[in-house]
């Protein structure tokens, strides 16, 4: 075969394939749109109806159920609708992105890790990750402070973390979220609860002296953690409490929670974890 039969050849076998559709432009914006909304948490009020909230320069979307997505690796309620900068971190310039490394906010999630690992009942241990290792690589203890908003001039920040709880070589984990007052979340004790992390299952109401705490005593179809409790403290700072008997898949779940249902939604009201 010469080389002017070779091209023939090739033209002819080309001519043969049946060429793709024409990309639609509207499909591919309607796909690009919703993975833009699948990487946006935010927070929103509960409602009838699909919401748009401007608070301070950014905005919250509830569907017309009420729920708040959030994907399952933690990330930001709120993403900044302008390009403010970062608040300022202890070395007087603004940080790098929306969590703190050091400063006293830092320093307040530091607080609500040790105070997880107070709490922790007899009968459990906490291990600890190896000395050395960067937050990053850390899964047993972590904690994380994170600005969220700012709303009315003043900064709106959460606080975060995640302790493992073991029994033998069986491991769960507990967790803790404190928000800043000046977060837009429910006041309703089971309408708070169902925000956290998204999450919705089977709430009721516990009564812990005067206050009352939302508990989720069983998940839905998302079930990352077993039980939670949320409160809104009278000053507008909202405290969750989790609990779930696997910390993760390499390791073999908890026979039994840490906590009580009642034990549960006494820590929400902790002033141990009332952060100011």
């Amino acid at each position: 075969m010469n080389e002017e039969q070779f091209r023939e050849g090739l033209r002819s076998e080309m001519a043969g394939i049946t060429p793709p559709p024409p990309l639609s432009t509207t499909a591919a914006l309607g796909a690009a749109r919703r993975a833009h909304v699948r990487r946006r948490v935010v927070w929103a009020s509960l409602g009838s109806a699909a919401v748009v909230l401007a608070v301070s320069g950014f905005a919250a979307v509830a569907t017309p159920d009420g729920h708040v997505y959030e994907p399952a690796g933690g990330g930001p309620l709120v993403a900044p609708a302008t390009k403010e900068p970062w608040p300022t971190g202890p070395n007087g310039q603004p940080q790098e992105d929306r969590t703190a490394r050091a400063g006293s906010k830092y320093d307040q999630g530091a607080h609500l890790l040790s105070e997880a690992v107070a709490v922790v009942p007899a009968g459990f241990t906490t291990p600890d990750d190896p000395s050395g290792q960067s937050a990053e690589q850390r899964t047993l203890r972590t904690h994380q402070a994170q600005f969220e908003a700012r709303v009315d001039g003043a900064d709106v920040w959460s606080y975060s973390t995640s302790v493992a709880v073991a029994q033998g070589r069986s491991t769960g984990r507990v967790v803790v979220e404190v928000y800043d007052a000046g977060n837009p979340m429910p006041t309703e004790p089971c309408d708070l609860a169902q925000t956290f992390w998204g999450m919705r299952g089977e709430c009721q109401v516990e009564t812990v002296g005067a206050a009352r705490v939302g508990v989720v005593v069983r998940p839905g179809s998302d079930d990352r953690l077993d039980q939670w409790s949320a409160y809104r403290h009278p000053d507008g700072v909202v405290v969750f409490v989790a609990q779930g008997v696997r910390l993760d898949e390499s390791r073999p779940a908890l026979t039994e929670l840490p906590f009580s249902v009642p034990q549960l939604a006494a820590l929400a009201v902790d002033e141990r974890f009332h952060l100011k």
